[in-house]
């Protein structure tokens, strides 16, 4: 199978990238179907998604058998101020992408967010729940799913959140860094939602790869918590001691409304290929495990 990846620098496509090459994932084997892989990386420098012409050259080139869609504008509170980018990357690119795989005869697997649901709920969404995003960046991502669905008939939609992986920066990385630095810190209580290990992310994305099980599906790990308990959680297996203080949203206010509750359920995966993400603590642990050995390199 061939597989072309965009947006492969990042966290989620250097985590593909890495699974790939080796035929397994801390989860267990690849599908038979994508061992000895031929995959392509493409990030940002290499190609332009929103220019559509070089989105249908690169895929007429590669051929791929599949792409996933690891490309996005992610900078929540960026959107707000550049929208036009966020437009541009997050729904464009998407739609450029999702013409070039009709017209090629490959699937899409395109990732999307928990944000392009309203928050104001208590109970973890569904995949048929209605979208109500409360930020440029949760508006673009789910014009991006809109596009995919009215272009291509074979599309998988997978909706993720709160995300850390070996590459890159995210939340994990920066509470090791603030409490090495300072001793102390403030975290938010009163949103709540799904971490996800990227390493559990790439192995149900190539799951769903193998088969025509198309649709749109959530993926994050299993439970919820709220960021400062996620970071509790983090501080106590680096095994820093730190004074960590809950606070509200409200302390910290940014330009970009975050949901207050954005809890995903993979029913959808429960019901098709099987869903195999890790109890988030269960999945943090493994994480820092391999961080302590790693340093966060980029492992492809």
């Amino acid at each position: 199978m061939k597989v072309l990846i965009t947006g492969c620098n990042g966290q989620l496509g250097t985590e593909l990238r890495y699974v790939l090459n080796r035929g397994i994932s801390e989860l267990g084997p690849l599908p038979k179907a994508l061992q000895n892989a031929q995959v392509t990386g493409i990030g940002s420098d290499t190609v332009d998604i929103c220019d559509q012409q070089a989105v249908r050259d690169l895929v007429r080139e590669v051929d791929p058998d599949v792409l996933i869609n690891c490309a996005a504008y992610t900078n929540v509170n960026g959107c707000e101020s550049d929208s036009d980018t966020a437009f541009r990357v997050n729904a464009l690119g998407p739609r450029n992408l999702a013409g070039a795989c009709r017209e090629n005869g490959a699937k899409i697997i395109h990732l999307s967010t928990d944000y392009v649901f309203s928050g104001d709920g208590n109970m973890p969404y569904n995949e048929w729940d209605v979208c109500s995003p409360q930020s440029v960046y949760g508006h673009t991502k789910h014009l991006g799913e809109l596009y995919v669905r009215e272009i291509t008939s074979q599309y998988f939609i997978v909706r993720t959140a709160w995300l850390y992986g070996y590459a890159g920066g995210n939340f994990v990385k920066t509470i090791l860094k603030t409490v090495r630095e300072r001793g102390l810190l403030k975290v938010v209580d009163d949103q709540r939602g799904n971490p996800t290990n990227a390493a559990d992310l790439a192995h149900h994305l190539l799951k769903l790869a193998a088969t025509e099980e198309y649709g749109i599906y959530h993926c994050t790990g299993n439970g919820e918590c709220s960021w400062y308990d996620f970071a509790l959680e983090i501080i106590k297996l680096s095994g820093i001691h730190c004074a960590v203080s809950p606070c509200t949203t409200e302390e910290f206010p940014t330009p970009a409304k975050r949901p207050a509750y954005s809890s995903l359920d993979n029913r959808m995966l429960r019901c098709t290929v099987g869903d195999e993400m890790r109890d988030w603590k269960d999945a943090i642990a493994a994480y820092m495990a391999n961080y302590d050995r790693k340093r966060g390199e980029i492992r492809a």
